[in-house]
């Protein structure tokens, strides 16, 4: 699946603002499961859960701060 440059950057943003604080929430209420572990396993397991979710959103977010790639520098 190709999504134009445009539809990146508003994927991109939507997941800024409503995907990340609900993986935040997420990720706060799977350490609560366990009774608040260990100061270490609580920071790794943040660690972990940080750098995971962007695996999968790796694609929206390539190239969002560079200038849009279609539009030719003499059309603007």
């Amino acid at each position: 699946m190709v999504l134009k440059y445009k539809s990146r950057k508003r994927l991109s943003l939507l997941v800024l603002i409503f995907g990340v604080p609900l993986y935040i929430v997420a990720a706060v209420s799977l350490v609560a499961i366990f009774d608040r572990p260990p100061f270490w396993v609580e920071v790794l397991v943040y660690v972990i859960l940080g750098v995971i979710w962007t695996f999968p959103l790796k694609f929206v977010f390539k190239g969002i701060g560079q200038s849009d790639p279609n539009v030719s520098s003499e059309d603007s």
